[in-house]
């Protein structure tokens, strides 16, 4: 009996290497890594070894027979990948450290943040034994993404912080938090002290929304209830206030608006002995909330969110699922294949035709781009390009990432990111910026989940070790610490 892969996948490719049978994909070699929501287990080749399941850091793999009734799909969402794949899939080329790894003279770096690409980038660099570490984050706290971006009830992917707690013990890593880099101590200084600069910085700012009435208060981003419920320290306990909210409206079908969705709409008994925050969770048991509305300006053909998170909502027991918008959208999920991630509203009816059976309900509604949020002095209502107006007495920004500039770094308005090419920072005029390089949101923009960051840094310390191998820097005096502002 084969395994399967389930909801928790972080895709970061832990499982690959310790398959005898080469039958999880795609890999890191194959055009579709990065762009599947999950890797895949072939039920045609699988051996039933367990290797992968030992090996996933999240826990995301399972024995087939060991599916829950709520999991029993991903055994076919696993087999319908090799529907039209052949069942023995040639092994990628080896790929070997270069052969001076163990001969390169002491280098140390700084890896700005300490989130999963920041991490990746240092498990990278600890396979040479000349490489010295030091962290800087500006929180007083480690974890970045892992800590406070991913929901507390999503247990199984909150412990790829376990995977990183090692890196932040090893003997040649040094912890500095607390510490604002462009503002405690500037970039010119850190490049100074140091023999590589590698940003992991992340995205943390919103993409805009240019509507009127976005600015009224009760509009508010997603990001903000993200970090109120995970306890990020920038955001106050009192930042949100769900005692007089009844219908909350999130713009964007994203996964953290279905994040949103589903803890605002929890029961908070669920929640208990979650890493939730403590004034979140007493707000959740005071809270008003009885509808929440997902709101994507196109059809569900087009969906943002991955399969498995609205898989989740759809079998979430004590919570009503309905879906709206124009006809033709609502047929449209009806023709979608397993794999797309409409398929998981198959079968949800529609917000005309459902029976109230709970006290809460989440409304997926599709076709509907926002124009205006009206209400005086607080938003209490939302108006769609189709003429419809949801009422709301909160709605949430959930549209999308993007980093913020920071003086004496370049910067990509496009993308929201550091501007660089393949993890080379380089300046406004195309010439790389000596020794500076970037990972994650911060290197290619606010896309992919965890687990795409290991590739990605593995590319970026590549490129690292080459620049260090061909100019190998001047032994100098070790300094015990620098200097902030």
């Amino acid at each position: 009996m084969a395994f399967a892969i389930t909801q928790n996948c972080c895709n970061d490719a832990s499982c690959l290497s310790v398959c005898p049978v080469n039958c999880i994909h795609p890999t890191p070699d194959e055009p579709d890594f990065g762009k599947t929501e999950l890797l895949y287990i072939d039920p045609r080749s699988c051996i039933d070894c367990g290797a992968c399941a030992d090996a996933c850091p999240v826990d995301a793999i399972t024995r087939v027979s060991r599916l829950t009734g709520d999991q029993a799909i991903y055994a076919d969402i696993n087999a319908d990948y090799y529907r039209d794949r052949p069942s023995v899939a040639e092994w990628g080329a080896p790929k070997f450290p270069p052969a001076s790894i163990n001969s390169m003279p002491r280098f140390d770096v700084a890896i700005v943040g300490t989130g999963p690409a920041a991490c990746y980038a240092a498990q990278a660099l600890l396979r040479v034994p000349s490489s010295r570490i030091t962290f800087y984050d500006r929180l007083a706290v480690p974890g970045g993404l892992a800590r406070f971006g991913v929901a507390p009830d999503h247990v199984g992917t909150r412990r790829i912080g376990e995977h990183f707690r090692s890196v932040f013990v090893h003997p040649r890593v040094t912890m500095k938090l607390g510490v604002d880099i462009g503002t405690d101590i500037t970039h010119d200084d850190l490049g100074r002290r140091f023999d590589a600069v590698v940003y992991g910085t992340g995205a943390d700012n919103d993409r805009p929304l240019d509507i009127p009435g976005i600015d009224l208060p009760g509009s508010l981003s997603a990001r903000t209830l993200v970090g109120w419920y995970t306890g990020h320290p920038d955001v106050s306990a009192d930042a949100i206030d769900l005692s007089d909210v009844r219908r909350v409206t999130i713009i964007g079908n994203g996964n953290v608006a279905l994040d949103a969705a589903r803890i605002l709409t929890a029961d908070p008994a669920d929640l208990v002995g979650t890493d939730i925050s403590p004034h979140a969770l007493a707000a959740l048991r005071g809270s008003a909330v009885t509808e929440v509305v997902v709101a994507a300006r196109r059809g569900p053909e087009f969906a943002a969110f991955t399969r498995s998170e609205a898989q989740a909502l759809v079998n979430r027991r004590g919570v009503d699922v309905a879906v709206s918008g124009p006809a033709e959208a609502l047929s449209a999920i009806d023709e979608l294949p397993i794999s797309a991630p409409g398929s998981a509203l198959q079968g949800v009816a529609s917000v005309d035709d459902a029976v109230p059976g709970t006290a809460r309900r989440v409304v997926f509604s599709f076709g509907r781009a926002p124009v205006r949020l009206n209400g005086s002095p607080r938003v209490d209502s939302v108006e769609f390009s189709d003429g419809t107006t949801a009422e709301s007495d909160l709605v949430l920004l959930a549209i999308g990432y993007r980093g913020t500039p920071s003086p004496g770094m370049p910067f990509n308005e496009v993308l929201g990111a550091i501007r660089n090419v393949d993890g080379r920072v380089v300046a406004e005029d195309g010439e790389p910026m000596a020794r500076r390089y970037v990972v994650g949101w911060a290197k290619r923009g606010a896309t992919g989940g965890i687990g795409d960051n290991k590739v990605d840094a593995e590319e970026t310390v590549d490129a690292l070790l080459q620049d260090i191998a061909a100019n190998p820097p001047e032994p100098k005096k070790r300094l015990s610490r620098l200097r902030t502002r």
